[in-house]
């Protein structure tokens, strides 16, 4: 089963279970889904009725927890609790979705394995060092974690 139709029957669950939290979390889920499904059909990226590849589906939902972190850093500083809390709920929701994340060390590895694939030297190489990293992340990794291990090794 692909990851759109296990959103759409763990959306059915929650409806009947009345876990309205969980429910709205993949009602978003769903329509970002569609909406980024109607962007690739106007782009040509897909066939009209064809369906995404698990990739961009993925990082859709990536993109979601970013948005959902982001928001809590703001409601945290206007004195919104319990939006912060409602928002902590949906991520953990929506990251049952997500691989792994890759620990720290693992991130460590990929980023010294990339040094010495690319023979970056300093600051000047980070540009291709971040793509030739990412590349091997693929969604397991936030982009601001890889960051911060490419700009602390490179720095010496």
């Amino acid at each position: 089963m692909g990851l759109k139709e296990q959103i759409r029957q763990d959306m059915q669950k929650a409806a009947k279970e009345r876990d309205s939290l969980a429910l709205s979390a993949l009602r978003m889920a769903v329509a970002a889904i569609q909406n980024r499904e109607i962007d690739a059909v106007t782009r040509k990226e897909i066939a009209q009725g064809a369906e995404l590849p698990e990739e961009p589906l993925l990082k859709v939902i990536a993109t979601m927890v970013k948005q959902r972190r982001e928001s809590i850093g703001m409601f945290l500083q206007g004195n919104r609790q319990e939006l912060a809390d409602k928002e902590q709920a949906e991520i953990v929701v929506l990251e049952r979705y997500l691989p792994k994340a890759l620990p720290p060390q693992e991130i460590d590895a990929l980023v010294r394995e990339a040094i010495a694939e690319t023979g970056a030297k300093g600051p000047s190489d980070m540009g291709r060092l971040m793509k030739a990293v990412m590349t091997k992340v693929a969604g397991r990794a936030d982009g601001k974690a890889v960051n911060e291990t490419v700009r602390r090794l490179l720095a010496g």
